[in-house]
Formats: C-alpha cells, structure tokens, sequence
C-alpha cells in the first residue's frame, strides 16, 4: 500500500469520476489504472457515503462522496509526466489525453511549447480537479507518471520553500522515516508578478512518493481545503500519534482522523487497517466501526479493533 495516498471529496460523484480517470489514463507497462474498490458507509453526518479506492497509472488515489462541502481547485493539482524514455507513445499520448480531460472541462492553461516544456497544459476537468500535463526530458531524472502539486497562493505565498522543509524534517523523522529535497528553483529578479527568492519549482520525496511544490504570485480565488487532503497510511498507534502532533495546527480542524497544518493544507492520519475493517467486514460490523471513528479526533486503532470484534 502506497504511504501517502491523494484523497479526492465529490459531492455525490466519486465513483463516477474514478471510472471516468481510469478509462482517460488507461494502462501502461509502467502502471495500471484500475478501481480497486467501492465501499458504502451509513449514518455519517453527510449520510451515506461511497468510498472508492483507484489507480491511475500506478498511483493511488481514494476518493469519497460526501456532500458539497468542499469544492476541488487549482491548490493541488496532478502533474502528469509524459516521459519518452518511459513511454515510446509519449508525445501522441499527451495530446489524446489533453483532450479526453478538457471535454466539460477547461483550460487553466493551453497545450503548447512552454520555456520548461515542449508540451505542457493545465486542465480541470468536468468534476473540478485539475491535471499539469508535461512532456518530460528524458535527459533529466526520472520521476513518477503522476505526482501532486502544491501551490502556495495568497496568505500562503512565498512559504513554500518553508513548507518543502518542514515536510521533509517531519517524515524524515518520523518512524521508519524518508524524505529529501530533489530540484529546488527561485524566481530571480525582474521576474514579475513574481517576487525574487520564491519558489518556481520544487519537488521533494516523502517515502516512496515525490511531491511538487510552487509558489503563486499574484490574486488567486483559491487556496488549499479539504477536498484534496492527503492521506498517511499508518502501521501502528505511534505513528498515528506522531503525525498528528507534528502536523495539526489548527485543532478544531481535528475530526476523524482529519487535520490542517500551519501551511492550510489538509492530511488524513490512517491505521491501514480501517481499510480491512470498512472494505472486507459484514455490514454489521462495518456500522459499528463508522460509529466508533465519527467520535474520534485522532484515531485510536485499539478502540477500532475492539468495535469490529464487539459483535
């Protein structure tokens, strides 16, 4: 199971739009699109909700409907690498797929020769979420078909430099920890509406998983919220304790495992088991469980485990 794994909210349209990803991506030889699985929960304060985990290209996502709450926008996008030395198909595939994404969607940014890219496009599609389509040079390092991107916008520019960091010392010190910075790139001066020293690009590796950082100059109707949040599977009851008190900054935020860091950005701190206990038990035992987490800040897995066993 991918350690940190991209969490998408829909207001009723979860399960649609994870079908509608995979059938855009399709399979490579280098990662499979697939829905893996689909599960409902009852008596939520949002009702019933369907749970849906996927794949798009190798890279986990899992997504919920749970009412229209929060709303999907340009703060995390996906940027989506088109790698020749990856993919023969490389250069035809980004076109098809620009396509398939901008039908009922629209153009934050038009496919075209970029200085950074000779083919790069910024999409939302038809549900709201939003896509960075790249082809990649081949020359430089390889990285991951798909990988999220931060942008630090409004009360939040100019930090993600401080973000990247305090990410990296956070998981980096974390129980069986990993993290370090790859590229790391400032504007420089007479870069306008840029401010000299903030970040035009970054990416940095959190475990397994390289992450893109930016920082957005200028007005944006936009900042980061919890309908994409990014969910940290957990082993063990002191993982889950250590993320939480690293992470949180904002403690009324705390709810189900939920919780926003000082940057605004949202994480799910997860026992890995809850996805056994919702996806694999009887509906009996599954109610009792949802009941035990709705009252829960910071999860407890031994409380988890003694709902699934009560009955």
């Amino acid at each position: 199971m991918q350690k940190i794994v991209p969490h998408l909210w829909y207001d009723k349209e979860a399960v649609e739009a994870a079908e509608f990803y995979v059938s855009v991506f399709g399979s490579l030889s280098s990662g499979e699109s697939k829905v893996n699985n689909v599960t409902k929960i009852h008596n939520t304060p949002s009702g019933d909700c369907d749970i849906v985990s996927f794949k798009v290209w190798g890279c986990e996502f899992q997504a919920i409907s749970a009412g229209p709450y929060f709303k999907l926008n340009p703060a995390i996008s996906f940027m989506v690498n088109f790698d020749p030395s990856q993919d023969a198909d490389a250069k035809n595939r980004i076109e098809e797929i620009w396509k398939k994404l901008l039908a009922g969607g629209k153009a934050l940014m038009p496919i075209d020769k970029y200085p950074w890219s000779e083919r790069y496009g910024w999409v939302e599609d038809k549900y709201g979420l939003t896509w960075q389509l790249i082809l990649t040079n081949p020359e430089g390092d390889e990285r991951p078909l798909i990988v999220p991107s931060l942008l630090f916008t409004n009360d939040h520019f100019g930090k993600a430099e401080a973000a990247v960091n305090f990410y990296i010392s956070v998981f980096k010190d974390a129980p069986k920890g990993e993290a370090k910075l790859g590229n790391l790139m400032h504007y420089g001066p007479n870069q306008t509406p840029n401010k000299e020293g903030t970040v035009m690009f970054s990416d940095f590796k959190l475990f397994s998983e390289w992450f893109v950082a930016m920082d957005g100059a200028g007005e944006h109707k936009f900042n980061f919220n919890e309908a994409v949040s990014l969910m940290v599977n957990c082993d063990t009851q002191e993982e889950i304790d250590y993320y939480t008190e690293k992470l949180s900054a904002v403690p009324e935020a705390e709810q189900c495992g939920w919780l926003k860091d000082q940057f605004g950005v949202s994480w799910q701190i997860t026992p890995k088991i809850l996805d056994d206990l919702l996806a694999r038990s009887d509906e009996k035992t599954k109610q009792r469980v949802t009941e035990a987490f709705l009252k829960m800040k910071k999860f407890d897995i031994a409380t988890l485990e003694a709902a699934a066993k009560a009955g």
